[in-house]
């Protein structure tokens, strides 16, 4: 069992955004997991995303799960200990800026999914830090969870991978704290290598990285 991981840093979010962000931080980022936890908490048949429930609802189902034990983090170490993780990330922004949210999908290199997780990055955020808040998010899980022998990165974001795998400095304003994490874990593992997606390849982060938005869209005045 992965330690419980510590809150990942983002931009400006309303209050009600940030406490869901709190509470994605306690199921280790897996929306699906969060998701669930606010259905059950949300009186009636209200929950995160129900277009009936109100932000005060929100609000006191966060207040009431940040008071329960935090959700264990399953380990896919039995299959990523050792062996080749492909890692899918990407972000999104909503007007660009606007809000804005990340996505990751760790996988085996078969492609078998291990870890879906995805978070909002701002709410006042463009694209571009989205990606690398992304980028983050999935390698910090990855080896949170598991000592893989290799790392493969699969992102349609060349501004990111010309910025970390290139030679040069980053090209985009406020991520200096993504990437001085991103460069530190990367170290972690000698083999590592990315791969870039063209816009008509199948990201299976895109789906979550959408939803983090979602939650990043959450108020103002939550």
């Amino acid at each position: 069992m992965a330690d419980q991981p510590s809150r990942l840093p983002t931009a400006w979010l309303s209050p009600l955004a940030a406490s869901v962000d709190r509470v994605l931080a306690r199921h280790g980022y897996d929306i699906a997991a969060t998701t669930d936890a606010f259905d059950d908490a949300v009186p009636g048949d209200g929950g995160l995303f129900d277009p009936a429930t109100t932000a005060a609802e929100l609000r006191a189902a966060a207040e009431r799960l940040g008071d329960t034990a935090p959700s264990p983090v399953p380990s896919p170490a039995p299959a990523l200990d050792g062996a080749t993780a492909v890692c899918y990330t990407d972000g999104g922004s909503r007007g660009n800026p606007g809000p804005a949210g990340a996505g990751a999908v760790v996988a085996t290199a078969a492609g078998d999914p291990v870890v879906r997780v995805g978070r909002p990055v701002g709410s006042r955020t463009d694209a571009n830090v989205a990606e690398y808040a992304a980028l983050h998010l999935g390698l910090d899980r990855l080896f949170a969870c598991c000592t893989p022998s290799a790392v493969e990165v699969r992102s349609d974001s060349r501004t990111v991978i010309d910025d970390v795998w290139g030679d040069g400095e980053a090209t985009v304003d406020g991520v200096t704290r993504y990437r001085q994490r991103i460069t530190a874990l990367l170290a972690t593992v000698p083999d590592h290598r990315v791969v870039h997606l063209a816009d008509h390849e199948p990201n299976p982060a895109d789906a979550l990285a959408t939803v983090g938005a979602d939650i990043a869209a959450l108020g103002p005045g939550g």
